[in-house]
């Protein structure tokens, strides 16, 4: 039997329907590469037992005849989701031991199908991030390498750095991840996998604990185009908990994937051309502009010229909607409690000083600094406009074209503790950070090596509603790449 955490979820699916190998053994095979993979700190939970339930009723419904898509398959979580019974912390002191009752409608949708799980993934805390160092399990490492002789240790991106570690290095064939800003896309660029964002309300915001709720939302990574596709038909869907989720019926991503692009046309925004990009990176972004001309499609100049302030109006809105979110943890119902001095209110402070990161307490700060009285109408009003300008923007360029083609991050991963300056830090999602602030569906496929042997990502923008469009971009770009390469092993 071949080595089966080698295999793709279509494969995995489609071998174990055959009968080539059962439920159990894929279970078995991942249990161990989990266990053997801790030097990473992909997982913060693992649940291997878990996993083995589900394989037995996978083996059961296939000898019944009563198969789901996703039996057999066992997934790696990402820490926001609530999963009855096992810790969900987002990866934060203040929530650590924390054991919902109650199970998120993204994976009780992947359970619903048949996965099991494999355990929670480690992350930035309250996924605020784009390194994966901000977690109070420490740091996530890239089992990806510098090819220049040494050992540094390099991020595997934010915020769902657990996610994309454990794909990139075979210890789960697909995960859940949530973006914000970039935070699916980001680490699956420098993971060398694919992700993808589905247009704001196509996967329940419920049982998923909050960052910035106007901008939040779920989706899968994977290793390819057409995993996540599969994947992303499982997790989506209307949920009458959720005020934001879009009543309307999901389709079949998997069955209309297409590369024949004959009749698109491409938008590649000016915009995006900028200053101090590594030559790498436009230089995979010339290569992906030819695989889609190959595919059939047209390319054509467009313009996003708010684009230079998306980064700025992020950074207002999501840390205003995050101060708002993360004043429920204060030590009372659930979670850390610290006792300190002068009743009520002191208890408050101490469980916030010692429960928060100091990355969470600068967005709390500027968020609520944001909202207040002198300053709400100078930034926080001016940012809702600026996002309205954003919106329009990219209206005004579909009229011209099908999707955008972008790169996914300005540079390859970095190394652990090379970007000390929050700004820095922050310049990491700029090419993220326009699609989100429009709610529209986006993905990173793998395109190539840069000159240290780390994966670079191009990334896909596509209309509200548009990810079919996005994932059959996504499979010409992945069929011309062929983008093989994986981590050596050094774990």
């Amino acid at each position: 039997m071949s080595e089966l955490t080698n295999k793709t979820i279509a494969e995995l699916r489609d071998g174990f329907r055959s009968g080539e190998f059962s439920a159990r053994e894929i279970a078995e095979q991942y249990n161990a590469a989990v266990a053997s993979a801790r030097a990473l700190n992909a997982y913060t939970v693992e649940t291997p037992e878990d996993a083995l339930a589900c394989a037995a009723a996978a083996d059961e419904a296939r000898q019944a005849g009563e198969l789901k898509p996703l039996s057999g398959i066992p997934l790696g979580i990402k820490d926001l989701f609530a999963t009855v019974g096992v810790d969900t912390t987002s990866g934060s002191n203040i929530l650590k031991g924390f054991k919902p009752p109650y199970e998120s409608t993204v994976t009780a949708n992947l359970r619903n199908a048949g996965a099991g799980m494999l355990g929670k993934l480690n992350m930035d805390e309250f996924a605020m991030g784009s390194s994966n160092e901000t977690s109070a399990y420490g740091p996530v490492l890239s089992p990806w390498k510098r090819n220049d002789g040494g050992n540094a240790a390099l991020t595997p991106g934010g915020s769902s750095g657990g996610s994309a570690a454990a794909v990139a290095a075979g210890i789960a064939p697909g995960v859940t991840g949530t973006d914000t800003g970039g935070s699916i896309r980001q680490p699956a660029a420098f993971a060398g996998i694919t992700g993808i964002k589905p247009t704001y309300g196509r996967c329940s915001r419920w049982g998923i604990v909050a960052f910035a709720s106007s901008l939040d939302q779920a989706g899968p990574m994977a290793r390819t185009v057409r995993d996540c596709a599969i994947m992303l038909e499982a997790m989506a869907g209307f949920d009458p908990k959720d005020s934001t989720s879009l009543d309307l019926p999901v389709p079949h991503w998997e069955a209309g994937l297409s590369s024949d692009l004959r009749g698109k046309r491409v938008g590649i925004p000016k915009e995006y051309r900028i200053d101090g990009v590594p030559a790498d990176i436009n230089a995979l972004w010339d290569r992906g502009i030819e695989w889609l001309r190959d595919a059939g499609a047209e390319p054509v100049e467009i313009s996003l010229p708010h684009t230079k302030y998306a980064l700025p109006t992020y950074y207002i809105i999501a840390p205003a909607e995050a101060s708002s979110n993360l004043a429920r943890y204060d030590g009372v119902r659930y979670g850390l409690r610290e006792q300190g001095e002068g009743g009520l209110e002191g208890m408050y402070a101490a469980t916030r000083a010692a429960g928060f990161g100091a990355e969470v307490k600068r967005r709390i700060m500027i968020g609520t600094y944001v909202l207040s009285a002198g300053f709400y109408d100078a930034y926080f009003n001016k940012a809702q406009r600026v996002r309205a300008l954003t919106k329009q923007d990219f209206r005004a360029a579909f009229e011209q074209c099908d999707l955008i083609l972008t790169p996914t991050a300005p540079s390859a991963a970095f190394g652990i503790g090379e970007k000390t300056d929050p700004l820095a830090m922050y310049l990491n999602d700029v090419f993220a950070v326009p699609a989100s602030l429009a709610g529209l569906p986006a993905m990173s496929v793998p395109g190539g090596l840069d000159s240290h042997g780390l994966p670079l990502g191009l990334h896909l923008i596509g209309r509200e509603l548009g990810e079919q469009g996005v994932l059959n971009a996504g499979l010409a770009i992945e069929e011309r790449a062929g983008f093989m390469a994986r981590p050596e092993r050094w774990w």
